[in-house]
């Protein structure tokens, strides 16, 4: 019996794993590597590590990154069954 409450006093103090707790734990920040650490201390970085965002040309696109708080308000019909199984 004696196992039994030990064993849920153990599990009571167990809480959400951070950097903070435990010796030789870390957690990291899901960041990544972008190259390598050298044997004097230097960090070298590994140019196919680092990301790279390709982002199409908007030059004569006519949307709009943002919505005015000047725009009209409107409501939108909510959808039912029949609008999503309807054949056109």
């Amino acid at each position: 019996m004696q196992e039994v409450i030990r064993g849920l006093l153990r599990g009571a103090k167990r809480g959400v794993m951070t950097s903070k707790k435990g010796r030789h734990f870390y957690k990291g920040n899901r960041t990544g590597s972008m190259g390598s650490h050298t044997k004097h201390g230097s960090y070298v970085v590994d140019l196919s590590k680092v990301r790279t965002y390709v982002v199409p040309d908007l030059t004569s696109c006519e949307l709009r990154p943002y919505v005015s708080h000047r725009s009209d308000k409107f409501k939108v019909d909510p959808c039912s069954a029949a609008a999503f199984t309807a054949v056109e």
